[in-house]
């Protein structure tokens, strides 16, 4: 299966991006087709064997839109100056057409020559072509309207399309009566209900632009974070580039006050990075050679020079920003409940409609009172605000989410992270900084002890675990020599093997003694070493244990506090580790975490968050996203803590680039918050069609409440902006 993602033009409401998906979904060799109003964007997963680009384009062009081609970037689109002059000319028009047509309604002075009494002809006339400005002006409506009508998705378009053009046959008709002798129907005419109709719509649209606009701010943010020229060193003489012209193994040169073009590790020189974008930490990082750099990153004040790495679409930014789109294109399970009314109410807008018009003339109304009621049914229950009221919360929410360092994989996170009971912190890299270091060294052999830890640095040089981190900056900062390995295993949740001068030695906690059935005389030892907070490495050569080596670790800030804080809040919370029991609940009673499930293997882990899930919890697994992969994979949602350059190699559901605990809280706040306004927008787009359509019907008449289609139609731009409003206050919300 291949994935590709398209811009898509065309798509006004809901309706049209649900009628769209689900043509798209329709189609032989299309697995899934996500469909996202807001970004305007379609993601698509296919069989390439049956489909490519060109035809799936064709698919889009047959359901009634336009596929602009692949989804590169989020834009936002500044109104240019043509067209700012453009709405501004049909502003002025709709007041003069508003005041030819309904002035002398209110006692103001009348245009001499445009009379309706004395210069009827003028009058009508000048009404006439003012409002085919309008239908001329509003041509995309009707366009878009009719090719979802016959594609059997019909929109909001549809509905403004019928209405307006209803609202014009019917002027027409009534002014060519006059020119018959029926002088009387001139005060009939809805010219400017058709013209007013679409000025409404364009004005909505403007708006709704503007705003929709406004959710992508954080996330292009972060696309401008780089820069738009880099310098490379060519056989020792430097060039600017733009950043298209970097290729992978180029040399790019960053001096005092420039930004780092692209992701790359450093080959010559020293310098203070800020990487508060990605890491949150507001210190400058301190950088030299062998270092990691990321594009976007400031140098204060150093020169370096580092080899590019990850280009283009695989820098940090990219994956950033691809990860944000994608989680706006899945659908959290609260918008499908908008999605399924939409794809009914459309049909059923235009039924209660014809429904209204036949009503009317059975009962013995005239024709001007039927197609007035006709064409405000259709105008007011045009299904903006619903198809705003999910899709629009969930982008402003994953945006403000990217600009605080959460970014989301899937939308139905922001949904289900306010449903948490039940927290799991794995302890190495997550509760602490992972940064151990050895603390107490106990050893049983005749080897001295400097070259005890070279043998142990040199095998565990080969490890990708913390510890073996301890291990590999005790080498650097001693300038010991590593020594050749050879046959090095890692044993996931146990330890390393490896042979140094045919001689095998192990490495690991008590369980891997366990493994190789290795007498362990040392208990006493390693409950000491334990209870001074440490972790245990076992050094076994030719199964017996030569040294016990005692590692330890510090704390993150704020850990206690954000424990604290989710205590109080009645969600429970568990360490869960591969570390020994002493050092994992002496570690969990310094920061308030009561439960502790201890000496567990990654897969071990998988099976305690089953286990907690068979009991009605709902869990979430927080770890470093490496080890802790399987524990993830089982969590009702997966958050890893990671530095920005692991992004694109993680597997949770949730990552926190900020490595700050406090994420945890903000993402379940968010999402309480989020749910909270999709509901508050869903009872306002709901509430609003079911008070409006009996008024547009007709059915408060008698007690005095009525509208023509001119009011409905400023009424249901109203209904937008509310929503608009309401999903625009999330950004208010205040991080930890």
């Amino acid at each position: 299966m291949k994935k590709i993602n398209l811009s898509i033009d065309g798509m006004t409401c809901s309706a049209c991006s649900n009628g769209l998906e689900k043509y798209l979904n329709k189609q032989k060799g299309i697995s899934n087709a996500t469909v996202n109003l807001v970004m305007a964007n379609a993601t698509i997963e296919y069989d390439e064997k049956l489909l490519n680009q060109e035809k799936i384009e064709e698919f889009v062009k047959e359901a009634g839109f336009k596929s602009l081609g692949e989804f590169k970037e989020i834009k936002i689109e500044e109104k240019n100056k043509k067209e700012k002059i453009k709405f501004i000319f049909f502003t002025i028009l709709a007041i003069l057409l508003m005041y030819i047509s309904m002035g002398h309604m209110i006692n103001l002075p009348v245009i001499p020559f445009l009379d309706p009494h004395t210069h009827t002809t003028n009058y009508m006339v000048t009404l006439l072509i003012l409002t085919m400005c309008f239908m001329i002006y509003g041509f995309d409506i009707f366009k878009n309207g009719y090719k979802n009508l016959i594609h059997k998705t019909p929109n909001m378009d549809t509905l403004v399309g019928i209405g307006a053009i209803t609202s014009l046959l019917y002027s027409i008709y009534n002014m060519y009566t006059v020119f018959r002798g029926n002088h009387h129907q001139v005060m009939n005419l809805y010219f400017e209900s058709a013209a007013i109709v679409i000025y409404f719509i364009k004005l909505g649209r403007y708006i709704d632009g503007i705003s929709k606009d406004k959710t992508k701010e954080a996330i292009q943010k972060l696309v401008k974070i780089t820069p738009n020229t880099a310098v490379v060193k060519i056989d020792g003489i430097e060039k600017v580039v733009t950043l298209d012209e970097i290729h992978k193994g180029d040399i790019v040169v960053s001096k005092a006050g420039e930004k780092i073009a692209v992701d790359g590790e450093i080959i010559f020189g020293k310098a203070h990075l800020d990487e508060s974008f990605i890491t949150g930490e507001s210190k400058p990082a301190s950088k030299e050679v062998g270092n990691k750099v990321i594009a976007g990153s400031m140098n204060y004040d150093g020169y370096i020079e580092y080899k590019a790495e990850r280009i283009g679409k695989e820098s940090t930014i990219s994956e950033i920003v691809r990860l944000v789109i994608e989680a706006s294109n899945t659908k959290a399970p609260i918008a499908k409940v908008a999605d399924v009314a939409s794809g009914y109410f459309v049909p059923g807008v235009i039924a209660i409609a014809i429904i209204t018009f036949i009503v009317y003339l059975l009962i013995g109304q005239n024709l001007e009172t039927a197609i007035t009621s006709f064409v405000s049914v259709l105008v007011v229950a045009c299904p903006c605000s619903l198809g705003l009221a999910t899709p629009l919360a969930i982008v402003v929410s994953e945006g403000l989410c990217a600009s605080h360092s959460i970014l989301i994989k899937k939308s139905e996170i922001l949904e289900n992270a306010q449903k948490v009971n039940t927290i799991v912190f794995d302890k190495t890299g997550t509760l602490t900084y992972g940064k151990l270091k050895i603390a107490e060294i106990i050893n049983y052999s005749d080897i001295d002890e400097k070259n005890l830890l070279q043998l142990i640095s040199s095998i565990e040089s080969k490890s990708t675990h913390p510890i073996g981190k301890a291990f590999t900056d005790y080498v650097e900062q001693n300038k010991i020599q590593l020594l050749k390995v050879e046959e090095f295993e890692n044993i996931a949740g146990y330890g390393i093997t490896g042979k140094i001068e045919n001689e095998k030695f192990i490495l690991g906690n008590s369980k891997i003694l366990e493994k190789y059935e290795i007498n362990n005389k040392y208990l006493e030892d390693e409950k000491k070493l334990s209870e001074n907070g440490n972790s245990i490495v076992y050094v076994v050569k030719n199964k017996e244990i030569i040294a016990l080596i005692g590692v330890n670790d510090i704390i993150r800030d704020g850990t206690k506090e954000v424990i604290d804080t989710l205590n109080k809040n009645k969600i429970q919370t568990i360490m869960l580790t591969g570390d020994n029991k002493e050092t994992a609940e002496k570690i969990a009673k310094d920061i308030g975490i009561t439960k502790v499930i201890s000496n567990v293997i990654p897969s071990e882990k998988a099976k305690t968050i089953k286990d907690l899930k068979q009991e009605n919890k709902y869990v979430m697994m927080c770890g470093d996203g490496i080890n802790d992969s399987p524990a993830l994979a089982s969590a009702d949602i997966g958050v890893s803590i990671n530095s920005g350059t692991d992004i694109a190699m993680d597997s949770s559901d949730v990552i926190l680039t900020r490595n700050d605990l406090k994420s945890i809280l903000n993402l379940i706040k968010i999402s309480k918050k989020t749910i909270k306004n999709i509901k508050q927008n869903l009872f306002w787009a709901f509430f609003y069609n079911i008070l409006m359509i009996p008024i547009a019907i007709g059915l408060l008449k008698p007690i005095g409440i009525s509208i023509n289609p001119m009011i409905a139609s400023g009424a249901m731009v109203f209904s937008s902006i509310t929503v608009i409003l309401n999903a625009l206050r999330l950004k208010n919300i205040k991080f930890e």
